[in-house]
């Protein structure tokens, strides 16, 4: 999996986890592509600062992964709810592309 998207789906996850301060800087720096000095300049802390935060972020998200396994799970039923969707969508049943679109929407 690619590591923006790993990073993403463990944040979606588990970043409520994190504190305030911890989901800040993962935000400015994972998600909204802020520089490591341009986060570290707006915090008034160093560069290292806001490199180390961000790789202490990355094993906690990792660590709750390796523990609870949501997103691995999400991902299965994802695939899942996909391939009920194409054998539906190859025998023209309406009613369970409908309700197999409704899923993979939600999720």
């Amino acid at each position: 999996m690619e590591k923006f998207v790993e990073q993403t789906l463990l944040y979606d996850f588990y970043g409520e986890l994190l504190t305030e301060r911890q989901q800040q800087v993962y935000e400015s720096v994972v998600l909204e592509d802020y520089s490591l000095s341009e986060v570290a300049e707006d915090l008034g802390i160093s560069r290292q600062g806001v490199h180390d935060m961000i790789k202490r972020c990355n094993h906690t998200l990792e660590d709750y992964e390796s523990r609870l396994h949501l997103v691995e799970k999400f991902i299965c039923i994802r695939k899942q709810v996909q391939k009920i969707k194409d054998f539906a969508d190859g025998y023209h049943a309406s009613e369970i592309t409908e309700i197999s679109n409704e899923i993979l929407e939600e999720l």
